[in-house]
């Protein structure tokens, strides 16, 4: 099959389009025929080989998510049968490929209303957002929540899933981002190259946060006592959690069929709508990477694996 793989860790210019054996289905598994792949910043960030313990193993196929057709399943599969359209998610990689063989709790029926581009674009974003928001978050209605990163992949369907919630939504973005965001139900944008949120909103229930950096240290002190500060990124200040009276915490992602199955009843009662930004042939993940690293893009890239 043809994939596209790294065999010495660093940027986009490591990436190979090339040959591969094709995978199997182990007992639990289902090889899926890959007709879209979802391009993410963690992709570029393992392949980097900066994450020592978390690196991994050469020759490594990029590519956590993903929409196709069922090919074959393994020992003990029930519900979903040969030619069945799924999307879901494989780790630590290997959707950018032809074909990919993933657990069987971690894919879904895809959403009918969508594309195979389209739907690849949301079982890692969404389910992160998700995740984000409402396991580790707790967001509830009434609430007030500040998204940075919203116009991002993951904050474009948390701006549409805190909205769909009933928070009040605010979002840090550019000017240029402000009518996609209330497009998407943010009800107020601060502008992060002219001001400074904390200048523009305090005592907030919840801060997510997809940034980082200085971007995380800042956000502890605009959350309420009692309220809380969720990260993607790296592991917040428990001193300054401690100092604030707030709880916060970073998490990863953790694939979920029950996850992916809310977010397609979303999707098809029209309450959710994944945005594809740019979309380029599998032999081109390379410009995918440097457009998605040097350009302001708001929603998903995706990658046409196979038609």
């Amino acid at each position: 099959m043809k994939t596209v793989r790294i065999h010495e860790y660093g940027g986009a210019e490591r990436l190979q389009y090339e040959d591969a054996p094709q995978p199997e289905a182990g007992a639990g598994e289902v090889l899926v025929r890959v007709r879209a792949a979802s391009v993410n910043p963690v992709d570029y960030k393992l392949a980097s080989g900066a994450y020592r313990k978390g690196s991994p193993p050469l020759p490594w196929t990029p590519g956590g998510d993903f929409a196709g057709i069922i090919d074959s399943v393994g020992e003990d599969i029930e519900g979903l049968e040969i030619g069945a359209e799924v999307y879901g998610d494989c780790r630590p990689g290997g959707g950018y490929a032809e074909f990919v063989a993933t657990k069987l709790e971690w894919v879904a029926a895809k959403p009918p209303s969508l594309s195979f581009v389209e739907a690849a674009s949301v079982p890692l974003a969404a389910q992160t957002a998700w995740q984000g928001l409402f396991d580790h978050g707790q967001l509830e209605k009434g609430q007030r929540v500040l998204i940075h990163g919203a116009p991002g992949g993951v904050g474009t369907f948390a701006v549409q899933l805190a909205h769909w919630k009933g928070a009040e939504v605010t979002a840090t973005g550019s000017v240029q981002d402000e009518e996609y965001l209330r497009s998407l139900g943010v009800d107020q944008l601060i502008d992060y190259k002219q001001t400074k949120f904390e200048d523009k909103v305090s005592d907030l229930d919840l801060v997510f946060d997809l940034i980082g950096g200085e971007t995380l240290e800042r956000s502890c002190g605009v959350v309420k006592r009692g309220g809380t500060l969720i990260t993607t990124v790296q592991e917040p200040s428990a001193e300054k959690a401690a100092e604030r009276g707030i709880r916060a915490e970073v998490y990863m992602m953790q694939p979920s069929c029950r996850n992916l199955e809310h977010l397609t009843r979303l999707i098809e009662e029209g309450v959710l709508k994944p945005v594809v930004a740019a979309t380029y042939p599998l032999e081109q993940a390379a410009e995918a990477w440097r457009h998605l690293q040097g350009q302001h893009t708001q929603g998903k890239i995706v990658l046409e694996v196979s038609r």
